[in-house]
């Protein structure tokens, strides 16, 4: 058996840019951090001795006899890019739920695609994990997905991720003081609405709608360096940051009409009203998680004020997706293994 457990993310500033629809022409980049609740994906090679070949336990489960017959796309299209023929247990569990916009679909394809590579005998680089990530979700399946998540997920960490026209993807770890890094942790609040969404549907209408929101989408991709200088001088408040971040909602706002609500509105400003200073829904939009930026004098009013939803504390994290355990007689150690 083998295990692998993969963070999710939250994305500041740049989402929209990560479209390759968009930085094709314009490039694109992202600040982004993954945090400490995570994917996990297990898998083993299922004995033969049932009436079928492959097990997937997710929401739903599936017993299943080929990979014809499976119905999540990302696992149907990862057995069939390893040409894998033996049979599969696999199961997925998750600390946060699905179609929240904390990338969790990436984070599945990442650690699905790892603990692949793992029950082959062998080991994929952080690059490779993104890059073929982003080949399956958005070529393979044709998901109106963006190219950050499956970064994010792959490398951990907090980032300022840069997207180039010639498909290209730069990984830069933002060098920030401690202190800094703890005055930002302390001022973010991360709440789940309960509202969920079908973030491909969002995504596309944004994606149809790139070439009349050339305006925002510019000054959401300038955001990425200003936000960064302002983490990385101390001399400017940290307030500034928060403020910024509701400038950008406002821009994200713009890009569909589906990445708000009346309710989310009435959430957002009920938050500052209360005292955040800033925010924005996570993902896509429409629903899921939602970030806020406030003084920590100010959580408690807000989390009094926002009580029909569920405060989730986090920390960051920097691993990226990790074998977290490993049987070395569980494996297939197939070397035909990529198409």
């Amino acid at each position: 058996m083998i295990i692998t457990r993969t963070p999710f993310r939250i994305s500041f500033f740049g989402g929209g840019t990560d479209y390759p629809d968009w930085y094709r022409e314009n490039g694109g980049a992202v600040l982004a951090t993954t945090i400490d609740k995570y994917c996990y994906v297990s898998c083993r090679k299922l004995p033969p001795f049932f009436d079928h070949k492959h097990r997937i336990v997710y929401s739903y489960i599936e017993n299943v006899n080929n990979n014809d017959e499976i119905k999540h796309p990302v696992v149907k299209e990862l057995l069939n890019w390893f040409n894998i023929m033996e049979g599969l247990e696999i199961h997925h569990d998750g600390d946060l739920p699905a179609r929240s916009g904390i990338g969790s679909s990436s984070s599945f394809t990442v650690g699905l695609l790892n603990a692949l590579h793992g029950m082959h005998g062998s080991m994929a680089s952080k690059n490779e994990l993104a890059k073929t990530a982003i080949h399956i979700e958005q070529d393979l399946i044709g998901e109106n997905v963006g190219s950050q998540d499956q970064v994010s997920a792959a490398y951990g960490g907090f980032n300022k991720i840069k997207f180039i026209s010639n498909d290209e993807i730069t990984v830069t770890p933002v060098m920030i003081p401690l202190q800094r890094f703890e005055e930002l942790h302390n001022h973010l609040m991360l709440f789940f609405t309960g509202v969920s969404r079908n973030a491909s549907e969002i995504a596309q209408s944004k994606i149809r709608n790139i070439k009349n929101r050339k305006i925002e989408l510019n000054q959401m991709y300038k955001m990425v360096d200003e936000s960064i200088f302002i983490l990385q001088n101390m001399s400017e408040p940290i307030e500034t940051f928060g403020k910024l971040l509701d400038k950008s909602w406002h821009y994200k706002r713009e890009l569909s009409d589906l990445v708000s609500s009346t309710e989310i509105d009435e959430i957002y400003t009920t938050a500052k009203t209360a005292g955040a200073l800033g925010g924005k829904i996570l993902g896509a939009g429409g629903g899921g998680f939602i970030l806020f930026f406030a003084p920590p004098n100010k959580h408690k009013t807000i989390c009094k004020k926002l009580s029909k939803l569920i405060y989730v504390p986090f920390n960051f994290e920097y691993t990226g997706s990790q074998v977290v355990f490993y049987n070395p007689n569980d494996v297939f150690f197939n070397k035909n293994v990529i198409n």
